[in-house]
């Protein structure tokens, strides 16, 4: 068997937001949501990208939305590249998706909750050791939680999850780890295939289920990922080097080259390149 790649926006919305998939997503959700507990008794499954209510303001792209029995309404995001002010985009769309619930003549009290769940494929909160983190309204000082606590945003950084395939305990390990490594597997693992969510998950994956024209779309997506995070390794890189230069410029004047060079990390060559640019 060969899996397509979940943390691509064609295959998450493929595999949770389809016709077919309101099993999977109330158990997905129950799982990185609620740790587990079958807190989610029903959903529905409704369309993610709506055009604004208003002149102006930006649409809301999002992979999958949901409403559940009790009015809350999930938005759920799968991003692979650290773009610029994402942080900012998730906060929007979910401040967005609790206002404009309400229709002409309706009041505050028809507001219902709005949970944010964002995966993403690098680290949003460097310094931090857990790859779930929840975020809520809380009193500055002495933590004491906003009684309207309507809108909660709810993380998981999939860098951070490192745990190996006999490592999984919990169904929240597992989904986990199917998100982040289904597409390197070539079989349903043992310890997958007793949970039918997780199971149908794999079975709309598998590219044998697939058409051509649907997994050439994949592919497709898959090398831009490929190549645009390529392009912001490089840039990276390229801004390592040049911090490396300037720190090399700045030390000129009280070292000699050899020692530049074992402090920056710069090559021989490059310092004198340096040093001789410096005296022209």
């Amino acid at each position: 068997m060969r899996f397509i790649n979940p943390k691509t926006d064609y295959a998450f919305k493929k595999i949770f937001g389809s016709a077919e998939s309101k099993n999977i997503l109330k158990s997905f959700l129950n799982a990185l949501i609620y740790e587990g507990e079958p807190v989610i008794s029903d959903l529905e499954i409704i369309n993610p990208n709506l055009p604004p209510k208003l002149q102006g303001l930006k649409d809301t792209y999002l992979d999958v939305k949901a409403e559940l029995s009790d009015g809350t309404i999930v938005i759920i995001e799968m991003q692979v590249l650290n773009v610029q002010s994402f942080g900012k985009r998730v906060l929007f769309n979910a401040a967005k998706t609790y206002a404009f619930q309400l229709q002409s003549g309706e009041g505050y009290r028809m507001l219902k909750p709005v949970i944010a769940l964002t995966l993403t494929d690098f680290e949003m909160f460097s310094g931090r050791e857990h790859y779930v983190s929840r975020f809520i309204y809380r009193e500055k000082t002495d933590s004491f939680i906003y009684p309207e606590n309507d809108i909660e945003l709810v993380f998981i950084e999939l860098p951070k999850f490192t745990k190996e395939l006999n490592q999984l305990e919990t169904i929240t390990d597992k989904w986990i780890y199917f998100i982040k490594s289904a597409r390197s597997l070539t079989e349903i693992p043992d310890n997958m295939d007793n949970i039918p969510e997780l199971n149908q998950a794999f079975v709309i994956a598998n590219q044998a289920n697939l058409t051509r024209e649907e997994l050439e779309d994949i592919e497709r997506r898959e090398m831009f990922i490929y190549d645009q995070q390529g392009a912001v390794a490089l840039a990276r890189e390229e801004g390592r080097e040049e911090e490396k230069r300037a720190i090399a410029r700045n030390l000129l004047s009280q070292l000699d080259d050899n020692a530049i060079a074992q402090i920056t990390g710069l090559s021989l060559e490059a310092v004198q390149g340096l040093r001789q640019e410096f005296s022209d």
